[in-house]
């Protein structure tokens, strides 16, 4: 169950020439390649694409009624293998994974695709995950580009722009035999807008059509000596057919007057940050009219030098704008003025800072810094003041704010898991475990501190690998179903048999691919309609040789969690140990169950919903059950009792009914002030007058209490 549903907009994708769409940019996206006559499309789900994919299996049919072959690749390697289709025949073909992680995921695939070529147009739209709103390392797609010769687009975030660079994408691929990879940031994909729609085309030639007329070609296989001549190819004939495109049709795009003593050059995907900066300085109207020349790389590889020395013509001073590092289009630039004996001077990251986003005050003050430098008759008088410079001190909030780290959600079911752990490390002491790419490494946090490494999606068991020869205490690791199908059972789990590992491997197992958005998996426990899902991850690893295998199917069982943990710590048993702990995703769960909850209870149903609770009375305060369960809805409540000073635990209305917090105090042996209470929606007659005699019970005996304390006092 996907985390958001794209069933209605997808009717969208339907519109035709003369109409316009509207919407975000991830329809927008899907829209344009279908618009393109894509034949074939696939990719693997990871923020901040993974509507993409989720957009692409609610549109299944309509792709299907076209002709256009829908895969959810297993990886990203999966998807990027799946290009090979373009590499004979003159299909389009596009897949779509996040940014930096999946192109390292899929290099080796592009790797080959791009030596070998193609003739069909292939497009891989990157999803590039960087800055503050990032999950992962920061780094950037633009080295693989450069690496494997890939042409790299980085269009402007608006639909037209966007929608633009896919048509123009293929054309690029297929007037230079090359790959193109195109660069979505996180603002293109949820950008909302609208622009002028075209028919969806059929492709011309379907993958149909290539199985009934098989073709190859010895010159297209990556082996010597045809990868020798391959890369002569790149230089000599892809690299000098894919700049001739990018010049005749106009893909960069020059702003403003020509003549100027100083110019701006940035990427497209930063065009809006900048034109903001410069309204913001007067330069620019609220239409994007601006006194300060832009040339916008919406190709920021490979670049065109002839295009850049024309728009330095004139200029004194040159702006790169370029995130992340190393700066790779300042020193190409850089390296063409010095080559070409240009004496203009470049600026870039002496004025903008090296690592981190580019939020709309790094520009604003960087471009500002730029100007008064290069040219400061061109700002307004205010800011040409000499006292200007001198701002307010900001204060360094960092000393004095927490930090936001990330956690598990209200009744996640790999919470109890985390607790029996951390208790049965009370017990055997603290062990070596290895995290993995998923939810579950949110357990590295507070209040669990359990686990400190994460090497790669399903690599969680690998990166333990030098300590899993047998030791005073086995060491564990964690790895999640999404990351056991997507390269763990091959990379950790065979690895693990094949080499006798002697560790404890925790599968964790929520029914879905929790964390990019809860995209079913092999693994998946409801029935999908277009994909196999119900095979046991215990009955795959068995499947490679695991001999040791033990299945829970309800993880808030912390007792029998904590149970099967010592067993695997202390057996005899020689070979690895793997638990599959299996439980839905709580969140995919809601999702599921609330709308229909909410229309029983609008139906005039009995809906029964269970609550939590803490008795004030009992709690000692100690506060050992937020220790050791960590969920948001558990948390602390002052008495007005002034012989209590400490806030005892309470639960908010945030709570869904899991238990696990009465698990982990029940299982630690903790006070037992926790107590479950039913709330009952339209209940009937029975129930109600039950209700209302209770209720006036426990009013009378609470009044007689008081009365009884008053009398107490009084004497």
């Amino acid at each position: 169950m996907a985390e958001r549903s794209f069933a209605k907009e997808v009717q969208k994708l339907k519109v035709g020439e003369g109409e316009t769409f509207s919407g975000e940019g991830i329809l927008a996206l899907t829209k344009a390649l279908l618009e393109a006559g894509v034949g074939y499309v696939g990719g693997y789900q990871g923020a901040p694409i993974s509507h993409l994919m989720d957009v692409l299996a609610d549109a299944e049919e309509i792709l299907t009624e076209l002709g256009v072959r829908y895969e959810a690749n297993a990886s990203e390697a999966a998807a990027a293998a799946m290009l090979a289709a373009s590499v004979h025949y003159p299909i389009r073909g596009a897949v779509t994974f996040k940014g930096p992680v999946g192109v390292n995921v899929a290099s080796d695939a592009l790797a080959n695709l791009s030596s070998s070529g193609v003739t069909g147009g292939a497009l891989v739209i990157i999803g590039e995950d960087y800055g503050e709103g990032s999950s992962i390392m920061q780094e950037r797609s633009h080295a693989f580009a450069m690496k494997s010769q890939m042409w790299l687009l980085d269009p402007r975030p608006n639909l037209p722009s966007i929608v633009q660079s896919v048509h123009q994408g293929f054309e690029l691929s297929e007037a230079s035999n090359t790959p193109v990879m195109l660069m979505v940031r996180i603002r293109s994909c949820h950008v909302t807008g609208s622009f002028e729609a075209k028919n969806n085309k059929r492709p011309p030639f379907t993958v149909k059509d290539a199985l009934a007329n098989p073709r190859s070609d010895y010159a297209r296989v990556v082996l010597p000596p045809m990868s020798y001549m391959q890369e002569h190819d790149k230089i000599n004939n892809r690299w000098p057919a894919a700049q001739k495109y990018i010049v005749e049709n106009k893909l960069n795009e020059m702003f403003g007057p020509k003549q100027a003593p100083v110019g701006i050059v940035l990427q497209g995907g930063m065009y809006n940050g900048v034109i903001r900066a410069l309204q913001r300085l007067g330069l620019a109207d609220i239409h994007g009219d601006t006194e300060i020349p832009l040339y916008v790389l919406n190709v920021t590889y490979p670049l065109v030098n002839d295009e850049f020395f024309e728009f330095c013509e004139g200029k004194s001073s040159v702006l790169v704008v370029e995130e992340g590092q190393p700066e790779f289009i300042e020193q190409a630039l850089g390296s063409a003025l010095y080559r070409a004996g240009k004496s203009i001077s470049l600026h870039g990251k002496d004025m903008l800072p090296m690592a981190g986003e580019y939020t709309g005050q790094v520009m604003l003050d960087g471009i500002e810094a730029f100007l008064k430098k290069a040219a400061p008759e061109l700002l307004p008088a205010r800011l040409r003041a000499p006292n200007s410079e001198e701002k307010p001190a900001l204060p360094d909030l960092s000393k004095t704010v927490p930090i936001r780290p990330p956690g598990f959600c209200t009744g996640c079911p790999e919470r109890p898991i985390f607790a029996a752990l951390k208790m049965t490390e009370q017990e055997f002491g603290k062990h070596q475990i290895a995290g993995d790419i998923g939810c579950h490494l949110f357990a590295s946090l507070p209040p669990f501190e359990i686990g400190g490494s994460t090497m790669g999606y399903g690599l969680g068991p690998a990166s333990n690998a030098a300590f899993d020869g047998g030791g005073e205490k086995r060491s564990i690791s964690i790895l999640g179903d999404g990351g056991f199908w997507h390269n763990g059972l091959s990379s950790s789990i065979g690895n693990a048999v094949y080499n006798k590992s002697d560790g404890v491997i925790v599968i964790v197992d929520n029914f879905y691919s929790a964390a990019t958005g809860g995209q079913d998996i092999l693994s998946s426990r409801a029935d999908n309609p277009s994909k196999a899902t119900g095979h046991p991850i215990a009955d795959a690893v068995r499947g490679v040789g695991v001999k040791w295998v033990r299945q829970l199917d309800r993880t808030y069982d912390v007792p029998k969690m904590r149970e099967i943990l010592k067993e695997a710590l202390t057996t005899d048993h020689v070979g690895p140990k793997v638990i599959v702990a299996s439980s839905e995703c709580m969140l995919n769960r809601q999702r599921r169950e609330k709308p229909l909850m909410n229309k029983a209870i609008k139906e005039g149903r009995r809906v029964e919903k269970p609550r939590f609770g803490v008795d004030e009375d009992i709690c000692t305060g100690d506060h050992a059950c937020i220790r050791l369960s960590g969920c948001p809805s558990l948390s602390l409540k002052k008495l007005d009792d002034p012989l209590r000073d400490d806030p005892v635990a309470s639960i908010d209305q945030s709570c869904v009914g899991c238990g696990n917090c009465g698990e982990v105090a029940d299982a630690a042996v903790l006070c037992p002030s926790f107590f479950r209470a039913d709330v009952v929606h339209n209940p009937g007659w029975f129930e109600r007058t039950l209700g209302s005699f209770t209720s006036r019970t426990i009013a009378w005996l609470q009044n007689r209490r008081s009365r009884g304390r008053i009398e107490f006092v009084r004497t």
